[in-house]
């Protein structure tokens, strides 16, 4: 009886709930292995050229890793001759100055034209020719390179002009370029609030100063996004610009397939490809730390207070403070 009677009277809160045991997500875990070998595909190539790259001077173009350690192959990109052997560092400087200066030319003017030319197609096909406009844009991305510059050489040849990489290639990378930053700037334009410009104007701000105060802050990162692409992917081209090379002034890319075509394959070509990543990568580390420099230290002063007709404006938390003072 005392036994029935205890467990009649039992407390829904003492009794012990028993969860069934979580199964594991294989669905979860199958993503995050095909993600790591995505990573491996994609970056184990330049982490085996990083590694090969500091062989000794027997070292090869394929493991086994020929010792010993040895910063040899980093040598010859700066000095003529290394062991006795003369290197490519005379016409790597050369060209490493002209792919900087050409693909700083090429940022520039992507990022100029792409943010003129969304705000074109800010009033969403206001004319019927704005989506022909657009898919002509859209064009370059669909074009290939190599065709891309044949097309431009017969142009220029027909025209009876020189072809150079400051002539032509120059424009080809920035036709090139151009689809990938006016494709950034409509995504900054879609997510812009043209009631800010209207309020500006209500204020007293005219079209120069809403523009300069107002429209450009708000969008220069996507100006400082197709910079980034102008410059990246100029920095980076061979297809575009290999008809259009001269000793004298070819690009980066086309000295490293220069070399690649005219002389055997040595570990020095690992040593650039690694220094023309790691200088790609400070390159884009600059630039975002000049945005967020931009960022901390391009706000104005927070406002305090205001005056207004009949005093100096206050905030009802300060009244109730000085009330409760009181």
């Amino acid at each position: 009886m005392t036994t029935t009677a205890l467990e009649s009277h039992a407390r829904p809160q003492d009794r012990v709930i028993r969860r069934p045991p979580k199964k594991r997500d294989w669905a979860k875990w199958g993503l995050g292995a095909y993600f790591g070998l995505f990573l491996a595909f994609l970056y184990g190539p330049m982490i085996v050229m990083a590694i090969l790259s500091f062989q000794g001077y027997y070292g090869g173009v394929t493991f086994p890793f020929k010792g010993p350690f040895s910063a040899l192959w980093w040598k010859s990109l700066v000095y003529d001759t290394v062991a006795g052997t003369p290197t490519h560092a005379a016409e790597i400087h050369t060209a490493v100055k002209n792919s900087f200066l050409l693909s700083f030319a090429a940022g520039v003017l992507v990022a100029i034209l792409s943010f003129t030319t969304s705000m074109a197609f800010r009033r969403r096909w206001r004319f019927r020719s704005d989506a022909a406009g657009f898919y002509l844009l859209m064009l370059a991305l669909m074009t290939p390179g190599f065709l891309l510059a044949v097309g431009t050489q017969l142009l220029w040849a027909y025209l009876g002009l020189d072809t150079s990489i400051w002539k032509t290639a120059l424009g080809a990378n920035v036709s090139w370029g151009l689809a990938f930053g006016f494709l950034v700037m409509l995504a900054v334009w879609n997510r812009y609030d043209a009631r800010i410009e209207e309020a500006a104007r209500d204020l007293g701000a005219g079209r120069g100063r809403t523009f300069s105060e107002v429209t450009l802050p708000l969008v220069w990162t996507g100006i400082f996004g197709s910079f980034l692409f102008g410059f990246t992917l100029t920095w980076n081209d061979y297809d575009r610009s290999v008809l259009f090379q001269t000793r004298a002034t070819d690009s980066l890319p086309l000295e490293i397939g220069g070399i690649t075509f005219t002389s055997a394959v040595r570990p020095d070509l690992y040593a650039l490809g690694t220094a023309t990543t790691v200088f790609s990568l400070f390159v884009v580390f600059l630039l975002l730390m000049a945005a967020s420099l931009r960022l901390r230290f391009g706000r104005p002063e927070p406002v305090h207070r205001v005056e207004e007709e009949l005093g100096v404006a206050k905030s009802l938390q300060t009244e109730a403070t000085a009330a409760s003072s009181e």
